[in-house]
């Protein structure tokens, strides 16, 4: 399965929600590491996502010089 941002930005929600309904400290502090985590992911893919956009387009756009 390929991770994506929205799959990450879904597990984000789910740990936030994990932590609103905590009732004790560690698993409340734990969902939100997790949440932390999870945001960190789902920024970080969409960051690779948009340079491999901008090399795709710099591929295409450069001129191919004869020899």
């Amino acid at each position: 399965m390929t991770m994506t941002f929205q799959f990450c930005e879904m597990r984000a929600d789910e740990e936030a929600a994990a932590a609103k309904a905590a009732t004790l400290d560690n698993v409340r502090d734990r969902a939100l590491r997790s949440e932390a985590a999870w945001r960190e992911m789902g920024n970080r893919l969409r960051a690779v996502q948009a340079q491999r956009r901008k090399n795709e387009q710099e591929r295409a756009s450069a001129t191919v010089r004869p020899d």
